[in-house]
C-alpha cells in the first residue's frame, strides 16, 4: 500500500478506539484501503471484516472521537522529533513484516535503514558477570565492525553494552523499548538514547502510543519485534526465568536463527543459554565467524563489500604479551612472572595494547584479549 494512502491521524484515531488491537487494525485496514475508510465505513460494512462483530463494528462507526487524543500524541511525538512507521509502508522493516503478529505502528526516534536488514539481536541478563560484559562488546564491536546492526532492548547490562559498543565500533544499533519511545527506561540511558538516535547511530523504536510507561506486561511485546526485526538473537547470559529466555522463544516461533554463548555451570546467569544449548534450541558460538557462517547466505551482500580491517603492528614485547593473555582475566603480576618482564614494562606494554584495542583492562589490574 502507497504510504500517502495511510492518514497517520486517522491510523490513531481509530487504533485508540476501544477494542481495535492490533490484529483487527492491520484486518480493518488492509480491507478499506486506508484508516480513513474505515472511519467512514457504516457497521454493516464493517462486520464483513474477519474479527470484527455487531458490536464493536457498532463501537468504530458511533465512537465519539474527534482526533484530539490523537493530536496530543502527535504533538507529544513532535517533542521528542520522532515519527511514525506503518506495516503498509516501504521504509518499514520488512524481517518484522513477516512475523505473525507485526505491529502495524512504530514509533521511532532517529532513522531505520535498509542496511539494517542485516541485523543481529544480542540480548541477556541485567546483571552479567564480568565474562558477559565482555563477551557482549567483543560481539557488538565485532559484529558492527563487519556492517551488522546490533539490535538490543536498552536494558541494563548486556543490553546497555550491546548497543554502546556497537555505536564505539562506529555501527548502528536499534533500541527496541518497553514503553513510548518519550518515556525512556531506564533513565540513566537518556543520554545513550540521545546518541543513538543522532547521525547516523540508528533508532529507538517502540509500538507503545506515547505516554506509555514501562509496565511489566509490555516487555514480552517488545521482546518479539527485538527478534522479529533481527536474522537471528545472541544470548549472551540469562537465567532460566530471565527474560532473554522470552526473546530466545519469540526467536524460535518466528523461524529465525538462536545463538548462545556458553557459561560456568555454576553461574545463576549462565543456566538459560546453557539450557538452551543443550536442548538442541539453539546454536552454541565461540566467536562471530559461528554466526556469520550460519548466516553466509543472507549476509553475502556486506560481507564481500565489507572492508578489511587493517593488520594491527605489535612491536615483539607487545607480542609476547598478547600470546600470553587469553579471554579469561589474567592478573598483570602473573603476566609479567610469565613474560619474564617487569611490573613497570609490562603495565606499559600492556596500556599500548589496550589503546590498540586489543587487550582490555578489568577492575583489579586484570587483563584479557578483545
Amino acid at each position: 500500500m502507497p504510504k500517502n494512502e495511510i492518514n497517520i491521524r486517522d491510523l490513531l484515531r481509530l487504533a485508540m478506539i476501544p477494542g481495535i488491537g492490533a490484529n483487527r487494525l492491520r484486518a480493518l485496514v488492509s480491507h478499506f484501503g486506508s484508516p480513513t475508510e474505515v472511519l467512514r465505513s457504516s457497521p454493516r460494512e464493517l462486520v464483513h471484516v474477519e474479527g470484527i462483530e455487531k458490536k464493536l463494528a457498532s463501537t468504530i462507526a458511533h465512537h465519539p472521537n474527534d482526533g484530539e487524543a490523537a493530536d496530543d500524541q502527535l504533538s507529544l511525538l513532535n517533542k521528542v522529533n520522532g515519527h511514525i512507521l506503518t506495516v503498509w509502508d516501504d521504509e518499514y522493516p520488512d524481517y518484522l513484516r513477516r512475523i505473525y503478529d507485526p505491529p502495524p505502528v512504530l514509533f521511532v526516534r532517529g532513522a531505520l535503514l535498509p542496511a539494517d536488514k542485516f541485523s543481529i539481536a544480542i540480548v541477556g541478563t541485567r546483571t552479567p558477570t564480568a565474562y558477559g560484559k565482555l563477551i557482549a562488546e567483543r560481539f557488538a564491536r565485532e559484529l558492527a565492525e563487519k556492517g551488522l546492526t546490533v539490535v538490543s532492548g536498552l536494558a541494563r547490562g548486556i543490553d546497555t553494552i550491546a548497543h554502546q559498543s556497537a555505536m564505539k565500533a562506529n555501527g548502528r544499533t536499534i533500541a527496541v523499548i518497553g514503553s513510548s519511545i518519550d518515556i525512556i527506561y531506564p533513565p540513566e540511558n537518556r543520554k545513550l538514547v540521545e546518541k543513538i538516535e543522532t547521525g547516523e547511530s540508528g533508532a529507538v523504536v517502540s509500538e507503545f502510543f506515547m505516554g506509555t510507561k514501562p509496565d511489566p506486561g509490555n516487555f514480552p511485546r517488545r521482546n518479539r519485534i527485538i527478534s522479529g526485526i533481527s536474522l537471528g538473537t545472541l544470548i549472551v547470559e540469562t537465567a532460566e526465568n530471565g527474560g532473554a529466555m522470552i526473546t530466545a522463544s519469540t526467536a524460535l516461533d518466528q523461524n529465525r536463527e538462536l545463538f548462545c554463548i556458553p557459561g560456568n555451570i555454576t553461574e545463576k546467569y549462565s543456566a538459560g543459554a546453557n539450557k538452551l544449548i543443550r536442548d538442541g534450541h539453539a546454536k552454541l558460538v565461540q566467536s562471530i565467524d559461528d554466526i556469520l557462517s550460519e548466516l553466509e547466505p543472507v549476509l553475502r551482500p556486506i560481507l564481500k563489500t565489507s572492508a578489511t580491517k587493517p593488520e594491527i603492528q605489535l612491536t615483539a614485547f607487545e607480542q609476547k604479551l598478547f600470546d600470553i593473555l587469553s579471554t579469561d582475566p589474567m592478573h598483570i603480576d602473573t603476566i609479567a612472572e610469565r613474560a619474564e618482564f617487569s611490573t613497570s614494562d609490562t603495565l606499559v606494554n600492556l596500556l599500548s595494547l589496550e589503546f590498540k584495542g586489543i587487550v582490555k583492562q578489568l577492575p583489579g589490574k586484570l587483563f584479557v584479549r578483545m
